[in-house]
This record gives structure tokens, sequence and C-alpha cells, in this order.
């Protein structure tokens, strides 16, 4: 059976081309997000794999109200295909493919504590001169880093925490 990334890249990829080509990329992310939102919530998961529940009944329950024609005939693809369940990869592929399109690299730092905007927006600066491309960052808190921070951007990891330094520090003692 093949994972669901694997079915919802051609619908993404669909998606992301109508969405761009009516330059609406935003309007369809957050309708995209509101309906994998709707999807992930247990009360109607339980209902998706209901089979008295059809067509038009799934579509306006994942809807976003301020969803336009060509979304709801989407999701009425989607949901005669009984492939609505697929919405969140297909909104993280639809994510993925802005991003590259709009040369974005998104990035989470997570630190020991929070961080002021000047700290935050000179990370943004300096991934920005590495990236050549505009950076959107996300923040995290983990108290267990003890200082310093870990940024992650793609497949770019960097471990400024003072956790991976003191056991880099342990193991070069142990030896």
């Amino acid at each position: 059976m093949s994972n669901a990334s694997t079915l919802a890249r051609p619908y993404a990829r669909a998606v992301f081309s109508l969405a761009r080509d009516h330059a609406c990329l935003p309007a369809w992310s957050q309708a995209l997000g509101f309906a994998a939102a709707a999807v992930i919530d247990p009360r109607v998961s339980a209902v998706l794999g209901n089979p008295h529940w059809q067509g038009a009944a799934l579509v306006d329950l994942v809807r976003p109200p301020q969803a336009d024609a060509m979304f709801g005939e989407f999701l009425a693809l989607l949901a005669n295909n009984r492939r609505l369940q697929l919405l969140p990869d297909i909104a993280a592929q639809f994510e993925a493919l802005r991003a590259d399109e709009e040369r974005v690299v998104k990035a989470t730092v997570t630190a020991a504590t929070a961080m002021d905007a000047a700290q935050i927006e000179q990370i943004r600066q300096a991934l920005t001169r590495r990236f050549g491309r505009k950076v959107a960052i996300e923040t995290a808190i983990d108290p267990a880093l003890i200082g310093g921070a870990v940024i992650a951007a793609g497949d770019v990891v960097i471990d400024g925490s003072i956790r991976t330094k003191l056991a880099r520090l342990g193991a070069a003692l142990a030896q």
C-alpha cells in the first residue's frame, strides 16, 4: 500500500499550479490549513471512515467558510475519491512548494529560554546571508538545551547548544 505522502503529491502539485496560475497562493494556504486541521480532529476523522457520509456532506464538514468555488470543487474531488484524509499531507506539500516558489526558507530556532526580537532578527539576517533567500523563523523553547540554540532549516542543522558542547567535552575527556 502506498504511503499518504506519495498519494498526496499529485494533488498538492495540481492545486499548487492552480493556485499559482490564479494568483491565490495565500488563500489556498489558509484553506488547506483549515481543512487539514479539520481532518485531524478525531470527531471528523471518525466521520470520514463512515460509509453513510459521502460527497457534499463531507465537503461541508471540512470546507472553510471563506473558501472559493475552486477549493470546494477540489474538496469534492477528494471526497469522491475517498482521499480527504490526505489533506494534512497535501497541505504540507503545498506549503513546501509555495516556500520554494517564493524563495523562502523555513527555520526553527529552539533555545533554552525565550529570545527577544533583536536576537531573532540577528539570526534571520545570518540565515538570509547563508541561504540567499528570505527566512521565516519559528521559535521553540527547550530548557534541556541549558543555553545557546539549535537552528534547523531544511536539511541544515546548526547546534550551538550548551548541552551539545558539554557532551562533546565529556566525550573528549573520556578519551
